[in-house]
């Protein structure tokens, strides 16, 4: 490498000083050193000839732009060149799809890959994933998710008969409602909503059960995608309020018979009060959807299924 970058240091040099009394077969042979050079430098950045990724059980291809060993002052033309050649051989291979995940320092790559056919599939904060379908007939990939997840705690004290209401500050219609916000990714919503609560109110809690789930299309506020608001039954291990005056214009503990009756609320959580009141007399058991932790078949990992328990049979 230090010879290399020796000669190419001395070609510019020896170009200056000689191309103009120099011959036509040795500036021929110059130039094709000088290309020869280049191949070479190429050949040792890349370290192949075509990009590798790791394949996935439906037989598409994952390529990391930011883990190929890519200089980062590649050009557009450079890489569609690379990229040219490993999709011929991708193609050779059987490959059904590939999908290319482009750091935003590389940017520049999205824009020569669009032009071998490569379309955004989803974006995150330091990346874009594009895909190009290789298969035969229609593409059959999956769409980027559809649905942002909303959860809320319905915080019930079953001594008072009381539950935990906050009104927001920034709606236009100040009603009660649960305290709750949006689940972050990779995270369990019982989890989200014992979070959310104690952010918005002060209030520690612990989740019980699953109550209710509504599901809400070309949502304003999920940039025109569905919405799932998800709402659990917590019990509080506190109960002074130390509410988030930036989100929330008040918080109380309100009789959850006034909250079935009050018109100072929203449908879904005048239905949810009531649902609640009838746990109260008659049994939660009667309301909840209840969390069992099961192991799930991709090995070492689990799933959370909520249901409604029911005694076990003894044969």
């Amino acid at each position: 490498m230090a010879g290399c970058a020796f000669v190419a240091r001395l070609l510019p040099l020896a170009r200056g000083r000689f191309c103009n009394n120099m011959s036509l077969p040795v500036r021929t042979a110059t130039r094709a050193f000088s290309c020869t050079l280049t191949c070479s430098q190429l050949q040792q950045v890349h370290g192949v000839s075509a990009l590798t990724g790791k394949v996935d059980r439906f037989g598409g291809v994952t390529v990391n732009l930011a883990e190929v060993g890519l200089p980062g002052d590649i050009s557009e033309s450079s890489f569609s060149g690379l990229l040219q050649d490993s999709l011929a051989q991708w193609k050779a291979e059987g490959k059904a799809a590939v999908w290319l995940r482009v750091p935003i320092s590389l940017s520049r790559c999205a824009a020569a890959a669009s032009a071998h056919g490569f379309t955004f599939h989803h974006a995150r904060n330091d990346y874009a994933m594009l895909a190009l379908w290789l298969g035969e007939g229609e593409s059959r990939l999956p769409g980027f998710a559809t649905h942002q997840i909303g959860v809320a705690g319905a915080v019930v004290d079953e001594s008072s008969g009381k539950v935990l209401v906050v009104q927001d500050r920034n709606k236009t219609k100040n009603a009660w409602k649960f305290p709750g916000g949006l689940s972050d990714p990779g995270e369990n919503i019982g989890t989200t909503a014992v979070r959310e609560v104690f952010e918005e109110t002060g209030v520690r809690s612990e989740f019980r059960s699953l109550l209710s789930i509504r599901q809400q299309h070309n949502h304003p506020g999920a940039f025109g995608m569905s919405d799932m608001y998800i709402i659990c039954r917590l019990s509080p291990l506190t109960y002074e309020i130390n509410f988030c005056t930036q989100e929330c214009l008040r918080c109380e503990w309100l009789d959850i018979s006034e909250l079935a009756k009050t018109s100072e609320t929203t449908p879904i959580t005048s239905r949810l009060a009531s649902l609640l009141l009838h746990g109260l007399e008659h049994g939660f058991d009667k309301i909840d959807l209840n969390m069992e932790e099961l192991p799930a078949v991709y090995s070492g990992r689990f799933y959370q299924l909520y249901y409604r328990q029911f005694p076990i049979l003894k044969l």
